[in-house]
């Protein structure tokens, strides 16, 4: 039982991994649209509900890093390296509160707010530590919230919907 319970949670997690390469090509054409829509934080956030905080955290932090060797976007310093501790924040936050919580739809909710306020502070500061000290609280309100709110709002309304329909399936 235990082997089967980690080969469906490394096949989900490698799916998880592939949708994080591809859906950046559905807004890759104009990189301004991608960083507004966030296409890589919906499979890592959903491999943290789905398979738990230790696959959800690999994913989200081999992801962006992976991206960009293969394919050069984003690109590696500051952005994919930064993106990869806080993509790691929001599958091991997700994961992790999930997890703890009952499984209803309040928690869903739960779950991915704190994973998403973490995972930007965790930005924040990879962003701070990269920059040498030259990124401040404007340049993290405008990367963390402002041009990001057609993304988390996707995200508010998307992840639960997923969650609780394959919740729903899978009793």
């Amino acid at each position: 039982m235990k082997k089967t319970y980690n080969l469906k949670h490394l096949i989900l997690s490698a799916m998880f991994l592939a949708l994080a390469f591809v859906l950046p090509f559905i807004t890759g054409q104009i990189p301004q649209i991608g960083a507004m829509l966030l296409p890589m934080h919906i499979p890592v956030l959903l491999c943290g509900f789905f398979c738990g905080a230790p696959w959800g955290l690999a994913v989200g932090f081999i992801a962006p890093l992976f991206r960009s060797v293969i394919f050069g976007m984003p690109p590696m310093f500051p952005t994919a390296l930064c993106m990869a501790f806080e993509l790691a924040a929001y599958g091991l936050v997700s994961g992790f509160m999930y997890r703890l919580m009952p499984k209803n739809r309040v928690s869903v909710y739960a779950a991915l707010i704190c994973a998403m306020v973490m995972g930007r502070a965790i930005w924040g500061i990879a962003m701070f530590m990269c920059m040498g000290g030259n990124f401040g609280l404007e340049a993290f309100i405008a990367g963390a919230v402002t041009s990001a709110v057609p993304g988390i709002i996707l995200q508010l309304v998307l992840i639960p919907v997923l969650v609780i329909a394959l919740q729903k399936v899978n009793k």
